[in-house]
Protein backbone atom coordinates (compact mmCIF):
# COMPACT_ATOMS: atom_id res chain seq x y z
CA UNK A 1 0.00 0.00 0.00
CA UNK A 2 1.16 3.23 -1.48
CA UNK A 3 -0.05 5.84 0.86
CA UNK A 4 0.68 9.80 0.21
CA UNK A 5 3.33 11.56 3.17
CA UNK A 6 0.62 14.14 3.37
CA UNK A 7 -2.50 12.09 4.01
CA UNK A 8 -0.14 9.95 6.52
CA UNK A 9 0.66 13.07 8.62
CA UNK A 10 -3.22 13.81 8.41
CA UNK A 11 -4.27 10.25 9.83
CA UNK A 12 -0.78 10.44 12.45
CA UNK A 13 -2.78 14.02 13.66
CA UNK A 14 -6.15 12.40 13.73
CA UNK A 15 -5.04 9.25 15.98
CA UNK A 16 -2.89 11.79 18.32
CA UNK A 17 -6.68 13.77 18.69
CA UNK A 18 -7.64 10.85 20.05
CA UNK A 19 -4.88 10.07 21.85
CA UNK A 20 -5.73 11.21 25.15
CA UNK A 21 -9.35 9.71 25.34
CA UNK A 22 -7.69 6.15 24.36
CA UNK A 23 -5.05 7.35 27.30
CA UNK A 24 -7.74 8.42 29.86
CA UNK A 25 -9.45 4.43 29.40
CA UNK A 26 -5.90 2.61 30.29
CA UNK A 27 -5.98 4.90 33.07
CA UNK A 28 -9.29 4.17 34.16
CA UNK A 29 -8.58 0.22 33.88
CA UNK A 30 -5.20 0.72 36.15
CA UNK A 31 -2.97 0.39 33.22
CA UNK A 32 -0.05 2.49 32.99
CA UNK A 33 1.34 3.76 29.90
CA UNK A 34 3.31 6.28 28.82
CA UNK A 35 3.22 8.13 25.44
CA UNK A 36 6.22 6.00 24.21
CA UNK A 37 4.16 2.74 25.38
CA UNK A 38 1.49 4.10 23.11
CA UNK A 39 3.28 4.85 20.43
CA UNK A 40 2.80 1.51 18.91
CA UNK A 41 -0.80 1.55 19.17
CA UNK A 42 -1.14 4.92 17.55
CA UNK A 43 0.95 3.13 13.75
CA UNK A 44 -1.08 0.63 14.29
CA UNK A 45 -4.45 2.85 14.36
CA UNK A 46 -2.49 4.61 11.43
CA UNK A 47 -2.41 1.67 9.41
CA UNK A 48 -6.04 0.92 10.01
CA UNK A 49 -6.86 4.39 8.95
CA UNK A 50 -4.68 4.02 5.88
CA UNK A 51 -6.60 0.81 4.91
CA UNK A 52 -9.96 1.74 6.00
CA UNK A 53 -9.23 4.89 3.27
CA UNK A 54 -7.98 2.38 0.47
CA UNK A 55 -10.85 0.18 0.86
CA UNK A 56 -13.23 3.34 0.29
CA UNK A 57 -11.30 4.52 -2.65
CA UNK A 58 -12.13 1.23 -3.70
CA UNK A 59 -15.68 1.08 -2.92
CA UNK A 60 -16.16 4.85 -4.61
CA UNK A 61 -14.41 3.74 -7.87
CA UNK A 62 -17.12 0.76 -8.18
Amino acid sequence: MNVNPELQMKFMQIAMKYMPEGKAMLDEKGIELNMDDLQPMVNMLVKVMNEAYELGKEESNK
